[in-house]
C-alpha cells in the first residue's frame, strides 16, 4: 500500500516554504481512444466527411489534425513532462483498415510518437495473427494484462500486462486492462484467455507498489463504467484513461455522460480521475495530473480539445493519406455478388413499408449477430440510402447504401420494449421518418388510421423452423441494430435504456458485403410479409 505519510516537521517546512510540497510532480497526458481506423475527418454525426464539405469547415478530426494538436499541445507543455496514449480499438471502421490492415495504423501512430497504447478488444477482430503483426511493427510498447496469451504461440512473449517509464525521472507505472467479454465480442482465439479486470488490475498494481513505483495509471478498453468500478474498488491506482465505451466526458457540453475528469472515490477516500475522450479522433483528451511527494495525486484538471476546422491538417500526413486512397478507390470497384434484379432501396419505400433492401440488411445484421444470441434485427429505413441495379454488387455500392460508418450493436430488451420500439418506428410515417423499422425475425402489422402510439399490432417472432408465435412481452430478446439506432437515435430510447447494450461491432457496411460475399454468387431481392400495412 502507497505511504501517505509525511513527515510533520518536513511538511512545515515545506509549507513555510513555498506553500506547496517541494516535490509535487505534474504530469500532462494527452490521450484518445476508440480511434477505429477513421484517418479521414468526419462529420458532425461521425460519418464519413465527403470532400466539399471538408473545405467548407464543415468536418472533424482526421489523422492529419490530430497529427498537428499533438505536436502543438506537446510543445506548449516546456516541461516534456508529457505522455501520450492510446486505450485501443484502434483497428476496424474505414476502408484503410479493410486495405492495409494493422500497418496502416501503425505506420501513422509510429510517426505521431505514441507512449503507450493499449489493447482493444477489435485488435483481436483479425485474429491473433494481425494483432502480432502489429505489436511487431510498433515503436511503442503495447500493453494488455488481464488475458493469457501463453498458450498462444504467436502472442507468446510479446504483449505485457503493465510498464514501467521514467518521465522526468519519475517512475510512471501504466497498467493495461481489456473488456472481459473480448471472446464474445472479437476473435482472439482459443488459446487466449481473459480474466477478472479488477483481479488482475489489484495484483499488478501491488505489484508495482512493492517495486517502488507509486505513480500509477490503468490505461483501459473496459469502458466508463467499469472504470469507475475498478476506481471505487481499487487502492492504488492513481487515475484511469478508458477506452471502449466511446464516453464523452466534458464540464461543458451538455450531452457529455459526464464531467471530465469523472472523480471517484477510492477505498483510502481519495478522489481518482478517469478520463475518456469520445470516439474517432474526434477529441483530444489533455489532462494533468499532480502527484504530492507521497504518491497522492492532488490535482486533476484538464478538458478534451474538439478538432475542429480550426486545426490546420498537418501537410505531410495529407501526402502520406492521398497516396493510400488510389488503391482504396480501387477496392471499392471489387465485385462481391451478383443482384438477379434491381434491390429496392428508394426512401419512398424502406420508410413506409417493408422494402427490399431493409430486408438484405436485417438479413445480414440477424445472420452476423446470431452467434451472440440475437433473434431479431432492426435497421431504421433512413440509414438506407440506395437501390442497387441488377448485375455486379460492388463494395462502393454497398457503402453508398450504408454510407454512415455506423457499426453493428446489440442490446437487450423485453417483448414489450420490442412493441415499444416499433411503435416508435411507426410514429411519423406520415413525414417520411427515418425512424421506420426494417426487420428480420419479425414480423409485425400497422394501421396508419390509428393515432402514434396505438398503431402496432400482431407481432411475431420466429419460432424453430419455419414457425412462428406471437411475441411474449414478458420475455428477453437479444436485438441486433446499429449503433445510432441502440443509442436511441430516431426516437429509439428503448433501447437506449435496455441491458447489456454493445454498439462497437464491424461497421454495417462490412456487415452486409461480407453477408452477400457469404452467400455466393446471385442474390435475389424480395419481401416475404414481415410488414403488414393494415386499413
Amino acid at each position: 500500500m502507497k505511504n501517505r505519510l509525511l513527515c510533520a516537521t518536513a511538511l512545515t517546512l515545506f509549507v513555510g516554504f513555498s506553500g506547496a510540497a517541494h516535490a509535487d510532480f505534474t504530469l500532462n497526458i494527452l490521450h484518445i481512444n476508440d480511434f477505429h481506423s477513421r484517418f479521414d475527418p468526419i462529420t458532425g454525426s461521425d460519418s464519413n466527411c465527403n470532400a466539399e464539405d471538408d473545405a467548407a469547415g464543415e468536418c472533424f478530426g482526421g489523422i492529419a489534425r490530430l497529427k498537428t494538436i499533438i505536436d502543438d499541445t506537446r510543445a506548449k507543455y516546456a516541461d516534456g513532462n508529457t505522455l501520450l496514449l492510446s486505450a485501443g480499438d484502434n483497428f476496424q471502421g474505414s476502408l484503410y483498415y479493410t486495405t492495409y490492415k494493422s500497418k496502416v495504423v501503425s505506420d501513422f501512430f509510429n510517426q505521431m510518437g505514441f507512449d503507450v497504447v493499449a489493447t482493444g478488444n477489435h485488435e483481436f477482430d483479425d485474429g491473433p495473427e494481425e494483432f502480432v503483426k502489429f505489436i511487431e511493427a510498433a515503436q511503442f510498447p503495447i500493453i494488455g494484462g488481464n488475458f493469457d496469451v501463453t498458450r498462444d504461440p504467436s502472442l507468446a512473449g510479446k504483449i505485457k500486462g503493465s510498464i514501467v517509464l521514467d518521465v522526468g525521472g519519475e517512475k510512471i507505472g501504466i497498467i493495461g486492462a481489456t473488456t472481459e467479454d473480448t471472446p464474445d465480442i472479437s476473435s482472439p482465439g482459443d488459446n487466449v484467455e481473459f480474466t477478472d479486470v479488477i483481479q488482475y488490475v489489484r495484483g499488478a498494481s501491488e505489484a508495482l507498489d512493492a517495486a517502488g513505483v507509486k505513480k500509477i495509471i490503468l490505461l483501459s478498453h473496459i469502458g466508463y463504467t467499469v472504470d469507475q468500478d475498478v476506481a471505487a474498488a481499487l487502492p492504488l491506482v492513481d487515475v484511469i484513461v478508458g477506452g471502449h465505451s466511446h464516453t464523452l466526458l466534458s464540464n461543458t457540453d451538455e450531452k457529455a455522460a459526464g464531467p471530465y475528469p469523472t472523480m471517484v472515490t477510492n477505498p483510502e477516500g481519495v478522489e481518482v480521475p478517469v478520463v475518456q475522450a469520445n470516439q474517432y479522433g474526434k477529441y483530444l483528451g489533455d489532462i494533468a495530473i499532480t502527484w504530492d511527494d507521497d504518491g497522492k495525486v492532488i490535482k486533476a484538471e484538464g478538458a478534451p480539445f474538439l478538432i475542429d476546422a480550426s486545426v490546420t491538417a498537418n501537410d505531410d500526413f495529407k501526402t502520406q493519406l492521398a497516396s493510400l486512397a488510389a488503391p482504396i478507390a480501387e477496392a471499392t470497384g471489387k465485385v462481391i455478388g451478383n443482384a438477379t434484379a434491381d434491390i429496392d432501396g428508394a426512401r419512398e419505400s424502406c420508410r413506409v413499408v417493408e422494402c427490399q433492401m431493409g430486408n438484405l440488411v436485417a438479413d445480414a445484421m440477424l445472420d452476423r449477430a446470431a452467434d451472440q444470441g440475437a433473434t431479431i434485427a432492426i435497421q431504421n429505413g433512413g440509414g438506407v440510402r440506395a437501390s442497387i441495379d441488377a448485375g455486379d454488387i460492388t463494395v462502393g455500392e454497398v457503402i453508398t447504401v450504408l454510407p454512415f460508418s455506423n457499426t453493428l450493436a446489440t442490446v437487450q430488451v423485453s417483448g414489450a420494449d420490442v412493441i415499444e420500439a416499433l411503435e416508435n418506428g411507426v410514429s411519423d410515417i406520415e413525414n417520411g421518418a427515418g425512424r421506420f423499422p426494417q426487420v428480420a425475425g419479425l414480423k409485425y402489422s400497422y394501421t396508419l388510421a390509428k393515432p402514434a402510439g396505438e398503431r402496432v399490432s400482431d407481432v411475431m417472432v420466429k419460432g424453430d423452423g419455419d414457425s412462428w408465435m406471437p411475441i411474449d412481452e414478458e420475455a428477453s430478446y437479444i436485438i441486433a441494430t446499429n449503433n445510432y439506432v441502440r443509442g436511441g437515435g430516431d426516437g429509439y430510447g428503448t433501447f437506449a435504456e435496455g441491458d447489456n447494450p454493445y454498439d462497437f461491432g464491424p461497421p454495417l457496411e462490412q456487415v452486409l458485403a461480407d453477408y452477400i460475399a457469404k452467400l455466393g454468387g446471385d442474390y435475389t431481392p424480395y419481401t416475404d410479409g414481415r410488414i403488414t400495412v393494415l386499413q
